[in-house]
């Protein structure tokens, strides 16, 4: 990987997601296509999985901006591509510490850890958290993205690498 120029926002884009539950492998399927761009220098791209406790302690190194590429269920058609700007459910906005439950750490229970981690460890969390979602079709056992999901990835690659070149020159 490059070496970003001081002063340079970083950038974290984590695909997150089971890729043996259908769909949920999207985040997973679209990290591994982003692989293949060319990204800024100032990005760093993981894979996490159903690693939500590595990616929180990951947070703590000091990312400007956190990119999370996953399913999102949110009553539209299979495959839609939302852009969610989660900023305003970033750490410290609510009062009760998160518990830390590695079987259990989705995104948004990542999100509520971080503000906890923060203030134990004097880390400052990311000042900008988007989320690039999809609607899933299936999130049944098995492997391989629905043929409506799939479709999405090369929209969603898209989407990600214009957010974070953007992100590179704010």
């Amino acid at each position: 990987m490059n070496t970003p120029t001081p002063g340079t926002a970083r950038t974290l884009v984590a695909g997150v997601g089971n890729v043996f539950l259908g769909d949920d492998g999207f985040g997973v399927e679209t990290l591994r296509r982003l692989t293949r761009e060319a990204l800024p220098a100032s990005v760093e791209l993981a894979d996490v999985g159903v690693r939500g406790v590595h990616l929180a302690y990951e947070l703590l190194d000091g990312w400007d901006t956190l990119v999370l590429v996953d399913v999102t269920a949110r009553g539209g058609e299979p495959g839609t591509l939302y852009l969610i700007d989660a900023s305003a459910a970033a750490p410290g906005s609510g009062t009760e510490p998160a518990p830390l439950d590695g079987h259990r750490m989705t995104p948004d229970a990542v999100l509520a850890l971080l503000g906890t981690l923060c203030a134990g460890t004097g880390a400052v969390p990311p000042r900008r958290i988007l989320v690039v979602g999809c609607e899933p079709a299936c999130l049944d056992e098995g492997i391989g993205l629905s043929p409506r999901v799939a479709a999405a990835v090369p929209e969603a690659v898209r989407m990600v690498t214009e957010l974070v070149r953007q992100e590179a020159v704010v």
